[in-house]
């Protein structure tokens, strides 16, 4: 079956495709008319679709999450792409390649496995190691820890996604832990890697990304905590205070009870954890921002509401067209720019350098007298 994606439609474009219905609302229009609403995706984007006529009947053959196949006209209203529906049918999911319609991470799960257990295997507490080794020795967690997405809309949105950013935010620790031998590593990697394990049971994730029943209800953060307290019961003899350090860096690791942290970061390894995660996630939303308008000309992103800003994309690279060289012709070897030329100071300036310097037997104690009477415009009040 042939697919049109999100991210290629064009206003006016004709389009017979499949899509995943991500969700279905029906309302009234003002004149008492019934419509239906869809948000319709595949790994690309999102759309909204629009049927104004046959509300009833086309409501009747499908539910949301399934596939339906849509002949309808792409239209802009509002700034905003949307297929005006003409006619629908619903799709079996045999007919359907699911790589098309949900994003998949860009990294390769098995090799990001096998850094995580590379991680593992480097850790010198035999309780840490030991409880990460029973979390990842377990092929039902796995399974789903490396499919999941990392959150439903903020950053990572894609399968794979918890994986990804667990083990950046994992071998960002490592990196501060290198700068900072005080910093206890191998607690700091397994709050790392387990600090959003709750986000395997908080999201659904088989069709589209949504929030679970016992999501919506506990929340990511008391899910882990609950999955950490009853993994170390297995274990028989686990020393109480690492684990409460370790569940600390789960409660914690959202830094500020306005984010949704039950607890804020009361130990160094808490405090690198949350800075490291909100790093991480940061980057990769705002580099997914970016990506999804690099087909616009515009050097600036359209409004990010999460991040209130317009992001700056950066200037398109210009490559000159490289002459064509004959064998035996030399290479040309580039030539290093001239060094601008340097400006001479001015006589006030040249008498206050020599004192500086010694010249005229002055001494300077502090910074401001060092700087005062050299005309350098180190802060200035010009708008930049």
């Amino acid at each position: 079956m042939s697919k049109v994606f999100i991210a290629d439609l064009k206003e006016r474009d004709q389009i017979d495709s499949p899509f995943l219905v991500r969700d279905k609302i029906m309302a009234m229009a003002k004149n008492g008319k019934p419509y239906m609403t869809l948000k319709l995706m595949d790994r690309s984007g999102e759309v909204e679709g629009r049927i104004w006529d046959q509300v009833d009947h086309f409501s009747r053959l499908f539910n949301k999450d399934d596939f339906i196949r849509v002949r309808a006209k792409a239209s802009v209203y509002m700034g905003k792409m949307q297929l005006v529906i003409q006619d629908l049918v619903k799709v079996d999911e045999s007919e359907i390649a699911l790589g098309d319609f949900l994003p998949v991470s860009s990294h390769d799960p098995a090799t990001m496995l096998a850094q995580v257990r590379a991680l593992i295997s480097s850790m010198t507490d035999a309780d840490y190691r030991g409880l990460m080794e029973s979390f990842f020795n377990d092929a039902a967690f796995v399974a789903q820890y490396q499919k999941a997405p990392a959150a439903k809309a903020m950053h990572h949105v894609y399968l794979g996604g918890l994986l990804e950013h667990s083990l950046a935010v994992a071998h960002l620790a490592d990196d501060v832990c290198r700068r900072y031998p005080s910093v206890d590593r191998d607690l700091l990697i397994s709050g790392a890697l387990l600090h959003d394990v709750g986000k395997v049971a908080e999201l659904l994730f088989d069709r589209s990304f949504d929030y679970s029943d016992e999501g919506k209800l506990l929340g990511h953060i008391v899910i882990g905590v609950e999955m950490v307290e009853e993994r170390i019961r297995t274990l028989g003899a686990f020393p109480r205070m690492k684990a409460t350090l370790l569940k600390h860096l789960l409660l914690s690791h959202h830094g500020q009870y306005d984010y949704g942290s039950p607890k804020r970061p009361k130990t160094l390894e808490a405090v690198i954890l949350n800075f490291v995660d909100d790093m991480d996630s940061k980057i990769n939303g705002v580099q997914a921002h970016i990506d999804k308008e690099a087909h616009n000309d515009s050097r600036w992103t359209g409004y990010h509401r999460l991040y209130d800003r317009y992001f700056f994309k950066g200037e398109k690279p210009v490559f000159a067209e490289e002459p064509s060289q004959s064998d035996d012709v030399a290479p040309a070897v580039p030539v290093a720019a001239p060094a601008p030329p340097v400006a001479k100071p001015a006589d006030a300036e040249k008498k206050m350098l020599r004192k500086r310097r010694g010249e005229e037997k002055t001494l300077s104690a502090s910074l401001g007298e060092q700087l005062g009477g050299l005309n350098m415009d180190l802060f200035g009040s010009r708008e930049e």
